[in-house]
């Protein structure tokens, strides 16, 4: 892979993360495109492209930490206070750092499970980066989820009403988004509030999770292409390059899709990921672009 070939990715990764249309479908689209004009990056579905999709995707996560770091902040601080006050502290106060654990421990329950969805899944998720007709339909569901959203009648369930019941079925939604083609960002927010949450703290919840999620995924990826030899066929630098551009352009398109999320806008991302879905379908029957399986 060529820093500059690195630098489109991580272009579309920065946009695409935080816009509800499948950042990874949009970079295996891009990847397949390049490779059938001469690039000599590794096919989609190789470990080693697998896991410069998630170095982007970290990249994206420092994006989502500038723009919620206010949350973060007051979110990490107040686990850290009541960790060491044993969460006894009296007043309002106190009521917070105990809405504190109970979000956290609910947020691991829904990385948990999505791990348990995605483990067993894995090989067979990664069939589809290889095959453009999956990613279509796959696209098509997305386009659904998001023109759903927008119907629905107004939200009302606080973040302090989440039970292990929401979590897990954000949970399972972000194990089925590990699938190229669902969106994370619009699935789990989705799901939110088909469960009930408001927007604002559907969104948040969404991209909290995102964090250990993505954070483990990169890990374990990273660990499967040590022990095949390392990152050969893509290299350190482009990777370092991938990362700092999709978090840099992350920022921009992250505010961009709150604003659109809050005044219930999400419609529009669907007709585009419907259009794309059927431009997809006809470029793999026209043959420009091929399944890459072996």
């Amino acid at each position: 892979m060529t820093v500059l070939e690195a630098i489109v990715l991580g272009i579309i990764q920065g946009i695409f993360m935080f816009f509800p249309v499948s950042s990874t479908s949009h970079l295996v689209l891009a990847q397949h495109w390049l490779i059938e004009r001469g690039s000599e990056m590794p096919s989609p579905d190789s470990p080693e492209m697998i896991l410069f999709d998630l170095v982007v995707h970290l990249g994206t996560l420092v994006s989502m930490a500038v723009i919620f770091r206010k949350s973060l902040a007051f979110f990490i601080m107040r686990l850290w206070r009541g960790l060491g006050e044993g969460f006894r502290a009296p007043g309002r106060e106190g009521a917070r750092e105990r809405m504190t654990l109970k979000l956290a421990v609910l947020g691991l329950f829904s990385v948990a499970v999505t791990g348990a969805i995605g483990f067993p899944m894995k090989a067979a998720f990664e069939t589809i980066f290889a095959r453009p007709v999956f990613i279509a339909g796959t696209l098509t569901v997305t386009g659904i989820l998001l023109y759903w959203t927008d119907v629905l009648p107004r939200r009302k369930r606080r973040l302090a009403d989440v039970g292990p019941g929401t979590a897990a079925l954000v949970g399972v939604a972000q194990g089925l988004a590990l699938m190229p083609g669902l969106s994370r960002s619009g699935t789990t927010i989705a799901f939110g509030l088909f469960a009930g949450m408001k927007r604002r703290w559907a969104a948040e919840y969404s991209f909290f999770i995102a964090f250990p999620t993505i954070m483990g995924a990169s890990l374990l990826q990273a660990i499967e292409v040590s022990g095949l030899g390392g990152v050969g066929g893509v290299g350190a630098l482009p990777l370092l390059t991938g990362f700092v551009v999709a978090a840099v352009v992350g920022i921009g398109a992250l505010a961009l899709v709150l604003r659109l999320l809050y005044r219930a806008r999400f419609r529009f991302f669907s007709y585009y990921v419907w259009g794309l879905a059927l431009v997809i379908l006809v470029g793999h029957f026209q043959g420009w672009l091929p399944d890459l399986a072996g």
